[in-house]
């Protein structure tokens, strides 16, 4: 597997996000976001301003710390319940290496150590089979397609997955 690093976002991360900005990398989610939507969404991915717990992580790849994506988990309520919802992107050029699986297997096991929700929840497109794959990989369980709001104001067909964090 290939070693990365997971790294808190800063103020250096901005270029990170625009490079993910591209219409391949957001081909599920509603299509590439305008310049202003890609530094509000830095703005909320920063520590200093991040809510709900967990946060947003660059991912690097060991010993060079060349940046190849990012990862994150925030809070969020499903059906009254306190839970926390992930989410990742790794750059096209670095797709189909494992880096997604090491750093999603990382960002777990930072959840499993934090004291918040024991339920992580992803939901990628129907249509994304490689993060379904991921989410199956992973040892999250399918609870069935639903649909969800994402980007706001943009509806999509996505597979609601689960991963139970162990207890502390």
């Amino acid at each position: 597997m290939t070693e990365i690093r997971l790294v808190a976002w800063s103020d250096a991360d901005l270029d990170l996000l625009r490079r993910a900005n591209t219409p391949e990398m957001w081909k599920h989610l509603g299509g590439p976001e305008t310049e202003e939507k890609v530094l509000q969404r830095h703005q909320r991915y920063l520590p200093a301003n991040w809510t709900g717990g967990g946060g947003m992580f660059r991912v690097e790849l060991v010993p060079d710390g060349q940046p190849v994506g990012f990862v994150g988990y925030w809070q969020r309520v499903e059906n009254g319940e306190t839970v926390y919802e992930t989410g990742w992107h790794v750059l096209s050029a670095f797709q189909g290496r494992g880096i997604a699986t090491a750093a999603m297997t990382a960002l777990l096991e930072q959840a499993a150590a934090d004291d918040g929700p024991r339920r992580m929840h992803a939901y990628p497109a129907v249509a994304n089979e490689p993060s379904n794959a991921l989410c199956r990989g992973l040892g999250f369980s399918l609870l069935g397609a639903t649909d969800f709001e994402f980007p706001p104001g943009h509806q999509m067909r996505c597979n609601d997955w689960v991963f139970e964090l162990p207890v502390r």
